[in-house]
């Protein structure tokens, strides 16, 4: 999925970007007729020339490279490259019209917008979206398996393993929400975005209406105020939303791998593979290690996105140019460590006796309920009481029968107690 990415993200995806928005702006300038032409596009000539966006080829990136050799300037080539693709369906009529009245940053902006949103939702998404929906099968698979929990490294109040992925699959469920409605923001208004240009052209159109209509009808969000680059505001939105994804993601990593050290999760070996060079019998957590690592690289350039693309001196400056083409790299990265989770996901196997045995080394967990139902009846101390036979002691069943025989409390309170377990000592676990 990967090499998906470059569909949208790569110069070339960039560049078919830009070609789709010079070529609408002409359909939509020359068919509202806004400047009086009457040279209308028929149905025919409109699909030739939706064609070149979705036939662009590894020719048409040659012929845009030769222009940009001439031009020096790439948005200016793909007026070019627009203008002579006019010529091959008869219409030179209308070279005029290509880039009419636009800024580079009109189209630039547009442009990432389309292949940011495309990007998001043909690739990011669905990759997320598998790796969640794997997380919460494994959560229901293991709901009722009980896990000593570990609050501070030390043995707390039991849980099961399947409600903490299932913790994991509520907090990243929440983050696919933010992203799946993300807002992508254009402007389509000129040199610093006052329409000045537009105005003296034509003073009798409605230049922000036209400017709204056209950027809708890309199904993006129209930004009215800006200056001569859109603000990246929702871009730092975005990035930031798929960064703590990536951080969520970082924390399933990092408990997953010691679940594995502690043996709680056995990995099923593939066949020929070697987890050690000189250590026979290892089978290591390679796949939560690169997805720690992928994660981290990928949330080292999704920062600084966030951080320096809302940041432009008066009404532009060309910082955001260079760091806009890193968004490819940094979503790559996220799509590799998504595929190295999965992995790793698929070769995990729930080793279920040592869960067990765990959890039946640390009755001292059992401390919590007794002092609790103490309480209930007013015993008097009742915290201090057992901390007193509990903290730093290695406590037996036996021990903790003998209490809660010695209580003074009803006896069928009593009774649940005698007949409870660590393992069983799980409250809500398997309903949340």
């Amino acid at each position: 999925m990967v090499a998906d990415l470059a569909m949208h993200l790569s110069e070339a995806g960039l560049n078919r970007a830009r070609i789709q928005v010079e070529i609408e702006w002409l359909i939509h300038l020359a068919n509202r007729n806004l400047l009086k032409t009457n040279a209308t596009l028929d149905l025919t000539e409109i699909e030739l020339l939706r064609n070149v966006v979705v036939n662009f080829s590894d020719a048409d990136v040659e012929a845009l490279g030769a222009l940009e050799a001439t031009t020096k300037h790439d948005v200016k080539a793909v007026e070019y490259f627009v203008r002579d693709k006019l010529a091959e369906i008869g219409r030179s009529d209308l070279s005029e019209l290509a880039h009419f009245a636009c800024t580079s940053e009109d189209i630039n902006n547009t442009s990432y917008a389309l292949t940011v949103r495309d990007a998001i939702n043909n690739v990011w998404l669905p990759s997320a979206r598998s790796l969640v929906e794997k997380l919460a099968a494994l959560a229901q698979q293991y709901r009722e398996v009980s896990m000593l929990s570990r609050t501070h490294g030390q043995p707390a109040t039991p849980t099961t393993m399947g409600k903490e992925l299932a913790v994991f699959v509520y907090r990243l469920q929440r983050q696919l929400r933010r992203i799946e409605n993300a807002d992508y923001l254009a402007k389509f208004s000129g040199a610093t975005g006052t329409f000045s240009a537009h105005v003296v052209a034509a003073p009798d159109v409605d230049w922000i209406k036209e400017s709204r209509d056209f950027v809708e009808s890309l199904q993006l969000t129209w930004n009215p105020l800006t200056t001569q680059i859109e603000s990246h505001d929702w871009q730092a939105e975005l990035y930031s939303a798929v960064a703590l994804f990536n951080r969520i993601l970082h924390n399933l990593c990092s408990d997953v791998w010691t679940y594995i050290a502690f043996n709680f999760f056995k990995q099923i070996p593939q066949a020929g593979a070697t987890g050690s060079s000189t250590m026979p019998h290892k089978v290591n957590p390679i796949d939560f290690e690169n997805g720690e690592g992928n994660l981290g690289v990928a949330n080292a350039l999704l920062r600084h996105l966030s951080e320096k693309l809302p940041i432009s001196r008066w009404q532009r400056d060309l910082t955001d140019s260079t760091v806009l083409r890193n968004i490819g790299v940094a979503l790559g990265y996220a799509v590799l460590a998504h595929q190295s989770l999965m992995t790793g996901l698929n070769k995990l196997e729930l080793n279920e006796e040592a869960l067990a045995a765990d959890l039946d080394a640390a009755w001292e967990v059992l401390a919590e309920p007794i002092q609790t139902v103490m309480r209930r009846y007013g015993v008097p101390g009742a915290y201090e009481k057992l901390k007193e036979v509990t903290r730093g002691k290695s406590v037996t069943k036996e021990a903790l029968h003998a209490l809660i025989v010695s209580l003074e409390i009803p006896q069928a309170d009593k009774d649940r107690l005698l007949a409870m377990t660590p393992g069983s000592y799980i409250g809500k676990a398997v309903e949340l």
